[in-house]
């Protein structure tokens, strides 16, 4: 297979978020034949084009079980790396790739982001392996009511290609859009095609907007993330329609509170304070969708960078100086203890905000019970904070890890343990009885 260069420009494209490259249409000023284009863009798309097949750990039942998802995905060096979405590889355990020529290879992951949705893998190939075609990132940009043509293996059936237009260039999606704003498009994307290429027949491609992906992706090859700068900023925009609220301002940013125990909160920052500018360069955010470039820009300052935000508090403007920290993961990591019959995760602050309110220094908590389990029978609930097990504090994995692994090595002996749970608030003993064993197949 040739080395082959396509120019690609991220976008957002209707359920799924894709990556891909594009083809060199030909241009046609009065008509276009869309037939000859379609043509066109498979024989140039397709073989940087590929299928992923992942096995990924579920947790999610209480039990430590295995699932299988697909997607796709888009060669962008030669050498291998190639783009997909952060869900399609989410706890994966093993990532096989197949190419268009029907070569196969184990990859890795290199990086991975899930605010942006978007992970960056490398193909495990032999020594010497000649160069594979690949998927340029582009700067441009697409327009409204584009053609485009969306590319994958959908089901993870053989390649296929549908075709709609761009329907939104700038469009914000609550609980997505923290960093970037999405282009949406009605062309048809089934399961599967997460990962692959959208692409135009004015030879472009995309999925989310490439200068993006362009400032993340030297940090996902060098530190496996995006390495996101945390202030503890809650903003709102000065024209909020869904709340029915508009400030009297025309320049700005609204605060609408910060983040328990960041930096904003011990800076003195308030809610209502409004920020008019970032180290003396203006910002502004009239509406939701002027919110991700701000959000965006805050989130590459360095950590420890100290940073002068010029603010208007009721008549008096002030300037509140302070660094931001990292922000690291945005989900806890989790232990399934089967016996038990429930998964224990760490609290994320951004992934569980309700239970960081009851603690706010971490912990644990009960993220999922099995239906036939001892935990399911002693009361265990899903969302319960652990306190304490067999009267000891639990605070990390590796301490319940250990009372478990205790537990385990001694059924002889105990099969009783005293459970302190909290629940919005209240803390609850409870005694997990695991003298029965729901993994174990009994036949009589």
């Amino acid at each position: 297979m040739g080395r082959m260069k396509t120019p690609i420009i991220p976008a957002f494209a209707a359920a799924a978020i894709l990556a891909g490259g594009c083809a060199s249409v030909p241009s046609a000023p009065e008509s276009i034949d869309f037939r000859e284009t379609i043509q066109t863009a498979e024989k140039a798309v397709f073989p940087a084009l590929v299928y992923i097949r992942v096995v990924c750990k579920d947790l999610s039942s209480g039990k430590d079980e295995k699932g299988v998802v697909s997607g796709s995905g888009v060669v962008i060096t030669p050498e291998g790396e190639l783009l997909t979405n952060h869900h399609v590889i989410d706890k994966a355990e093993e990532i096989r790739c197949l190419l268009t020529d029907g070569s196969s290879y184990p990859a890795t992951v290199l990086g991975f982001d899930q605010d942006l949705d978007v992970a960056l893998l490398k193909l495990e190939r032999p020594a010497g392996a000649p160069p594979l075609p690949f998927a340029e990132l582009s700067p441009d940009t697409v327009q409204i009511g584009d053609v485009v043509l969306a590319m994958g293996a959908p089901w993870g059936l053989a390649r296929s290609v549908t075709m709609g237009i761009i329907s939104c260039t700038d469009r914000y999606l609550e609980g997505a859009g923290r960093y970037t704003l999405w282009y949406q498009t009605d062309a048809a994307i089934s399961p599967g095609n997460s990962g692959g290429p959208l692409v135009d027949t004015a030879d472009q491609a995309f999925t989310i907007p490439s200068p993006t992906i362009l400032e993340v992706l030297p940090a996902l090859r060098a530190e496996g993330n995006a390495g996101w700068a945390w202030f503890g900023f809650r903003f709102q925009p000065l024209r909020d329609f869904d709340r029915n609220m508009a400030f009297d301002a025309t320049n700005g940013v609204v605060v609408s509170g910060t983040e328990l125990g960041s930096p904003a909160r011990k800076a003195g920052v308030k809610a209502g304070d409004r920020v008019v500018a970032v180290d003396g360069e203006p910002v502004t955010a009239l509406t939701w969708e002027q919110m991700p470039a701000l959000e965006r820009r805050l989130g590459r300052v360095p950590e420890g960078t100290n940073t002068v935000f010029s603010v208007v508090r009721g008549s008096e403007a002030l300037e509140i100086a302070f660094a931001p920290r990292a922000k690291g993961a945005v989900e806890g990591e989790e232990k399934v203890l089967p016996r038990w019959g429930f998964t224990a995760k760490e609290i994320n602050r951004f992934d569980n905000p309700q239970l960081s309110f009851y603690a706010p220094d971490g912990g644990l908590f009960v993220s999922a019970t099995s239906w036939d389990g001892n935990a399911e029978s002693a009361g265990i609930k899903e969302n319960d904070i652990l306190r304490e097990v067999g009267g000891k504090p639990v605070a990390t994995l590796d301490d319940i890890a250990a009372i478990y692994d205790d537990a385990m090595a001694h059924l002889d002996e105990k099969t009783k343990i005293a459970v302190v749970v909290e629940r919005r608030g209240r803390r609850i003993p409870l005694t997990l009885n695991y003298f029965e064993d729901p993994e174990k197949e009994i036949i009589e």
